[in-house]
């Protein structure tokens, strides 16, 4: 707790509760057929997230993946537009039209996720640029997961951030798995990601994405040194999702993970483990916790019903919104 205030780390533990209760709240309610678009649930990984986001300036810019949830509500986007999103509603943050993968807040500097593996990735690198260009104090955060570090693009848009010194911070979730493919069917066995990123001449590190307040303090160094026009920083979080890769339901029994490795991970949950170091420590009290998770579910149900008595968007809006102009 010694890199955090009081008051960062109720901020980080809300955080949490919000996106692990958002989605399992999803989860659960999935079934009802109201929620059209695929989704792709972030349970397990929200300490990523929120400790990434914690350190970065609301104005900072960030992209993001199709499993896009969590760091949407990390970086402050709006919980009942998100919703509204998911159900095609068109008070949704992209106005019904782009679903659970395609979000966008601007206001919040939450510049977009897509569906396309690696696909923000040189969107990212280019909003760097534009920021170099302004010669702003902003920096552009890119999402991504370690089966996006087998995409070309990937090696394409790291080196011209480095040859240029763009303001720009790789963050590579790798959660074991790009969809059913363990890394040992996709990379040489002994591989550190951060480590070959690092041979390319990007300063790297890596993390326990289990421990939001390890990536808060590796977070807050990288963005430090980029702040200061040093140049792109690389941070590789090891973490899990627990749900299947696409969808509300569990998919151990399929065969391409283990029951014991799930369960070994789920052990290391990174809330009730936060938790406990902020009632150790004096900052909340276990009915405080208990509280505030009460009182997140509370705006859940006030946001689901909010995205359900939305409209859904008119259909002379069926053109707006494209780059190709009116059809």
């Amino acid at each position: 707790m010694k890199t955090l205030t009081a008051e960062q780390g109720r901020e980080l533990l809300r955080c949490m509760r919000l996106i692990r209760q958002t989605e399992e709240t999803i989860a659960e309610r999935y079934a009802e057929g109201k929620m059209r678009c695929p989704t792709h649930l972030c349970s397990g990984q929200e300490a990523v997230a929120a400790g990434v986001c914690l350190a970065l300036n609301r104005d900072d810019l960030v992209v993001s993946t199709h499993r896009s949830h969590g760091h949407y509500l990390a970086k402050g986007g709006d919980l009942k537009r998100m919703l509204a999103e998911i159900h095609g509603k068109a008070t949704g943050c992209s106005s019904g039209k782009g679903g659970s993968m395609h979000l966008v807040d601007r206001s919040v500097g939450f510049i977009g996720s897509t569906a396309i593996v690696g696909g923000t990735i040189p969107i990212g690198v280019g909003l760097g640029l534009s920021l170099q260009l302004q010669q702003s104090a902003q920096l552009s955060c890119v999402f991504f997961g370690d089966g996006a570090t087998e995409e070309g693009v990937f090696y394409e848009s790291l080196n011209f951030a480095l040859q240029k010194k763009l303001p720009v911070l790789f963050i590579c979730e790798n959660n074991l798995y790009s969809v059913y493919s363990p890394l040992s069917v996709r990379q040489p066995i002994g591989r550190d990601i951060y480590r070959m990123v690092s041979d390319l001449g990007c300063p790297s590190d890596k993390g326990d994405g289990n421990d939001v307040l390890d990536v808060y303090a590796k977070t807050r160094s990288a963005v430090a040194a980029i702040r200061r026009g040093e140049g792109p920083c690389f941070l590789e979080f090891s973490t899990y999702r627990w749900r299947e890769h696409c969808g509300p339901h569990f998919d151990n029994h399929i065969g391409y993970r283990s029951e014991a490795e799930y369960l070994q991970w789920k052990e290391r949950d990174p809330i009730p483990y936060f938790e406990q170091q902020l009632v150790e420590a004096e900052v909340l009290t276990p009915e405080q916790v208990t509280a505030l998770e009460e009182s997140i579910q509370v705006e859940i149900m006030q946001a689901f019903e909010f995205a359900e008595q939305s409209p859904f968007p008119a259909p002379d809006q069926l053109a707006q919104h494209l780059m190709a102009g009116e059809v």
